[in-house]
């Protein structure tokens, strides 16, 4: 009987690979009996990493699309579906009341049944709840199937954040979740595009003895809903994640997923893939996780699935897990409640920017001036619609310093540190959103409102870096599911809060957003380090 070795550090498996790579090693050969980091590591990273990247792409935008979409559309049907200022709050808050809706459930199911199943399934019903809202004619019909299309999209988008990071190891494990943020900048920087060569068209289709009318507003809907439709066609043919395989047992399955991982990233063929059997994660639970009820049984029937998933959960409410996921859930809030916010009312600060200079001629203003026309168009008796194509060039302008920032960030992460980088751009994002009430052009509200955005959207991509390391498998997805719960909630109520703070003037909503961030700065403090961390 052969030898059997038990390797799990990285840098053993790359030191035997290689002595061997002369000679082509069999299950009669030395054996490793491989935890998740080694087995991962040993796939290395290439040509299946990047193909990965590029096919998430659609699945990245898909969120930002659902979250975004309106504020687009409120210029455009704010005349045919007579939107008030409160109105416009709501339909951008509903998204996020869906996702608060269905979170916890998502996240449970994801971690108890799989990812690739939860984003096929996700993915597919959201483009259906998509394509419904694209034939809304009233405000009540658009309002329900944005709420619907928030409580789906939550669970794909859980999954897939998980999903990413359990394909990669802890040397590259940070800068996926920026990779990530910079897919789904690309998005805020696809809705615009849409917009500007959509919504200004004269374009009206009638159906069903005109009973249903389609405008350009209607039309953007509808063509938003094509990346939903293609991620989850992809996603189809995708491998489920190996680290939920190994979780559950099912480790045959799992290495003959790092099998096809290691052959497309070196060329060389399945079976000299240095791992021979994995770890039986099953029988190596930490002790707090079967104290607490989070045992996982290999090969488990779904019935045992979903009755072991409800005990899974039971670790969230005890230490060490319980002020980790106080303090992350706190600090999502922030930073959602002062990004989120200010990110969907962005495009409809353009517009009152925009109509303040056509109606003066062009003259600019303090944005405290100009923002007046945003609160007397919903007053006024006639109802104007104004395209400007300066609205859509300066949201791109937003989302370019978006994506240039994840590219810089990424280079400086494994430098700074997750802590480090986390508490300088929350601190720093909060001062720029502060220092928008002393702008005195149109200028100057652009590069700040960037800045902000570009600071919030990466500061929040850092955070679930820090959760991804902080929580073992069983609960990651759970735990990322709570924290993008309370995301959502603080975004919908930053929404429904925005206008009544303008109301009272146009220094409560800067400052309040502004202080959101700057908070969670000091929080930041007394996160753990996780640094270089192996994924449990």
């Amino acid at each position: 009987m052969p030898k059997i070795k038990v390797y799990n550090i990285s840098e053993n498996v790359d030191k035997h690979v290689a002595e061997n790579k002369n000679r082509e090693v069999t299950p009669t050969q030395d054996i490793y009996n491989a935890d998740f980091e080694t087995a991962i590591s040993a796939t290395k990273f290439g040509k299946f990493n990047i193909l990965l990247f590029l096919l998430v792409i659609p699945a990245g935008c898909t969120f930002m699309l659902e979250t975004t979409t309106m504020s687009y559309v409120f210029p455009a049907a704010h005349c045919d579906l007579d939107l008030s200022l409160n109105d416009r709050g709501f339909l951008n808050a509903i998204t996020f009341t869906g996702m608060i809706s269905s979170s916890f459930m998502w996240g449970f199911l994801c971690d108890t049944l799989g990812r690739k199943r939860l984003m096929v399934i996700g993915y597919l019903l959201d483009a259906v709840f998509v394509i419904m809202s694209s034939f809304s004619q009233n405000y009540t019909f658009l309002l329900i199937f944005k709420f619907l299309g928030g409580f789906i999209i939550n669970g794909p988008f859980s999954a897939l954040t998980a999903y990413l990071s359990e394909f990669h190891c802890s040397k590259y494990r940070s800068r996926v979740q920026l990779v990530r943020g910079t897919i789904i900048s690309c998005g805020t920087m696809v809705l615009p595009l849409l917009a500007w060569a959509i919504l200004p068209q004269k374009i009206v289709i009638t159906l069903f003895n005109n009973s249903v009318v389609l405008r350009p507003w209607n039309l953007f809907l509808l063509v938003c809903a094509i990346p939903s439709l293609v991620s989850g066609i992809i996603f189809i043919f995708m491998p489920e994640s190996p680290k939920f395989l190994m979780t559950v047992g099912r480790n045959e399955e799992a290495l003959a997923v790092f099998r096809t991982v290691y052959a497309l990233n070196t060329g060389n063929n399945k079976q000299n893939f240095p791992i021979q059997t994995l770890l039986d994660e099953t029988k190596t639970e930490g002790r707090e996780m079967q104290k607490h009820g989070g045992h996982i049984t290999a090969g488990r029937s779904k019935t045992q699935a979903l009755r072991e998933g409800f005990q899974q959960i039971k670790p969230l409410c005890f230490p060490p897990h319980l002020k980790h996921i106080i303090l992350v859930c706190c600090m999502q809030s922030l930073i959602m409640s002062g990004a989120n916010t200010l990110r969907l009312w962005l495009p409809q600060i353009f517009q009152a920017i925009s109509d303040y200079e056509y109606y003066n001629n062009g003259s600019t203003a303090s944005l405290c001036d100009m923002l007046e026309a945003l609160e007397t168009s919903t007053q006024s008796d006639i109802c104007y619609v104004n395209f400007s194509p300066t609205v859509y060039v300066n949201t791109i302008i937003v989302a370019s310093v978006t994506i240039f920032g994840f590219a810089v960030v990424g280079s400086l992460i494994n430098k700074l540190g997750k802590k480090t980088l986390l508490g300088i751009l929350a601190f720093s994002g909060g001062m720029c959103a502060m220092s928008m009430y002393f702008a005195q052009n149109t200028a100057v509200v652009v590069v700040l409102s960037s800045l902000f955005l570009s600071a919030g959207g990466i500061a929040g991509n850092v955070l679930l870096t820090i959760i991804i390391d902080l929580f073992p498998t069983s609960l990651r997805v759970v735990t990322i599911s709570l924290v993008l719960m309370f995301g959502p909630l603080a975004s919908m109520t930053g929404n429904l809060v925005f206008p009544l703070l303008l109301s009272l003037g146009c220094a409560p909503p800067f400052f309040t957003l502004g202080c959101a961030l700057i908070v969670c700065s000091f929080l930041v403090m007394i996160l753990p380090n996780t640094e270089r961390k192996a994924l449990n």
